[in-house]
Formats: C-alpha cells, structure tokens, sequence
C-alpha cells in the first residue's frame, strides 16, 4: 500500500537563519502557525477518511521543527501522538535543519512516537551552503544523519539543485554524498527563486545566473535513477503545485508536474541506448549532425518498446512527447506493457 502524509506546515517559527531561497510562507501556503488545537481538528478528519492509517504518518513540515521553542514543539507532538498506535496512523514524520538534532532532541522524538527525520541538507558543499546563507555545514549533515541512524528512525535528506553558487557538477556531488550517508529517502528540489528573497534579489540584479530549465530537467533525471538504483527512494522531485508559488515566483524551475517530466527524460535516452546498442553503436553524444543523422538513419522504422505496465505513460511522455521525438527522426515507437520489465528499465521486441 501507497504511502501517505497528513501534511501540517509550521512555517518558519525557530528558523534561526533565513535562507538566500526561502519564503515558506509562499511555499507553503501557510499563513499561521498551527496550534494543538489545530492539529487535534486536522488528524480526527483525516482519520475519519484514511484508507489506509497504518500506512499514513502525521507530518510536520515547512520548517525546523527541532529549533521551535521547546514547549511548543512537545505541545505539537503530545497532541500528534494521541493519533498513533493501532487502529490509527502510524507515526510521526518532522523536517528539520541538521544543525539542530542532537541526543536531547532524539530522545525527546523517541518519546512522542516520531518515525521519520527529514533533514534539510539542501548541499554537500560547503561553498554552496554558506554562499545560500544556510547556516550549517555539510559536516553537520554527515554528524547528524549518523545520529538519527544510531536512534533508528528513517532517514530522509532533502537537496536542492541550481543553488546560487552552484552548478550541475557540484549537484552530482551533493547527490553522491548523499547516497554514501544512506537514507531512506530523498527529495529534490529544483530551486524557485521567489521575489522578496534574497535568491531574487540576485536574480534580478543579473548576478545569479542558472543553468537552463531542460539542463535541470536532464540533471534531476539522473539523480531519479541513481538515488533509485542504489536504494534510496525519491518521494518528491520538484515542488508542489501551489498557486502562491506560481504568483510570487520570478525564476527557477517549477512545473506543476516537474518530476513526470524528469521521468519522461529517462525513458527517453533509455530508449535511444537501447536503439543504438541494437545498431551496435554508441550513443551519440559526441556525434556531429551529420554523422548523427547517418546514424539514426541505421534504426528507422518501427520498434516495440517494453516497459513495467505502470510506467508506460511516462515512456510515452507528456501529449505523447517521447512519441513525438522519434517519430521526427523517422522512428516509429510503440509502447507495451510488460510486468517482468522492472521500473526505469526498457527492452526492445522485435
């Protein structure tokens, strides 16, 4: 069963630095801060509706929850923790800084029953982190991920891409890192840059220069299937949807659907790499356009493309967009369903 987050944002409250990126309010749509009484009223609705509550965590999300005052945290977390245990959810996932856990804090965790500690890593470069006003060091990722570990709670890291200061290597890095420190989980986010942030003061001023959207798109599509192939799951790539994010936005790279289309990324090159190791070629990075076009001429014609059933609307692309792309080489893709194809894996059929 599909996991689930009753999702409460505490937004920037404890924040002990504000962020060159960040305006949760924006981001989050959130206003005020929830008191107990708000987040008593939120979990008894939605565990009137859950399907699944054993599959389904309360989650305190939007800020550091770590560094909000004491007292208001454990009122948070007592009032969460009356939703847990059989019959109702199954625990309690927070997102915090890194320079904010520490054994006090874990046992405080252990206590109310949190399951989950998302730390907000965001890079593995130091340069990056200070250039972005984070406050914390990548030091400080590595010391406390070991900690929550040590505890057994679940990991999970959030990282950013397209920080100012930052480039498409240096992201590779921060994924690699991020890999080696073995969470559970990971989010990406490409950075949006929102006006009244000190992101968009650098924007506007010419000094921030970011690489473009479809070099991002091709970035976080790699690091979907590296976090995939060595176990770590990629539970969101790319913000969502919100209308205060798309008004107060000046740049960067939000889509409502960011991850389908890093998703439809990946099946497109795996398609091209598994044509032309058919044609015994290599793929064609390096190829001029002519070589190229003598090449792809060697693979015309129609090929059958097998993927896991449920990845066939992102092998065929958004509006057939995949579909789209080789057919104007003069390829001719059909897309089939096939249960023993595993995910962000194709075979050819003849």
């Amino acid at each position: 069963m599909k996991h689930a987050n009753i999702s409460i944002f505490v937004p920037h409250i404890g924040c002990p630095h504000r962020c060159s990126f960040c305006d949760q309010r924006t981001i989050s749509g959130t206003q005020h801060a929830p008191s107990a009484d708000d987040v008593r009223a939120v979990c008894e609705k939605a565990l009137g509706e859950a399907k699944s509550p054993e599959n389904t965590e309360i989650a305190f999300f939007g800020g550091s929850f770590t560094a909000i005052p004491r007292g208001y945290m454990t009122e948070l977390l007592e009032t969460a923790h009356e939703f847990t245990g059989e019959g109702k959810f199954k625990g309690i996932r927070i997102s915090t800084r890194p320079d904010r856990i520490d054994r006090e804090v874990l046992d405080i965790l252990k206590k109310y029953g949190v399951t989950a500690i998302e730390l907000g890593a965001q890079s593995m470069c130091d340069d990056v982190l200070e250039a972005n006003e984070r406050g914390h060091t990548a030091e400080d990722v590595f010391n406390a991920s070991k900690l929550i570990r040590e505890y057994g709670f679940e990991l999970g890291l959030q990282m950013m891409t397209g920080l100012y200061k930052s480039n498409l290597m240096k992201d590779m890095f921060t994924a690699h890192l991020i890999v080696g420190l073995h969470p559970d989980t990971v989010r990406i986010y490409p950075v949006v840059v929102l006006k009244g942030t000190r992101l968009g003061e650098l924007y506007e001023k010419g000094v921030y220069e970011m690489p473009s959207f479809d070099e991002m798109t091709a970035l976080c599509a790699k690091l979907i299937v590296l976090f995939e192939e060595k176990g770590v799951r990629v539970i969101k790539c790319g913000l969502h949807a919100s209308e205060f994010v798309e008004k107060d936005m000046i740049g960067g790279y939000y889509h409502p659907a960011f991850r389908e289309l890093c998703e439809n990324a990946i099946y497109k090159d795996l398609i091209w790499d598994s044509l032309f190791e058919m044609a015994d070629m290599k793929y064609p990075q390096n190829y001029g356009e002519e070589e190229l076009s003598k090449k792809v001429e060697k693979i015309h014609g129609e090929h059958i493309v097998a993927v896991d059933p449920s990845c066939i609307s992102k092998a065929v692309g958004q509006r057939r967009s995949n579909i789209r792309h080789f057919s104007e080489q003069g390829i001719d893709i059909k897309i089939i369903g096939d249960e023993n194809v595993a995910e962000y894996k194709v075979e050819l059929r003849r």
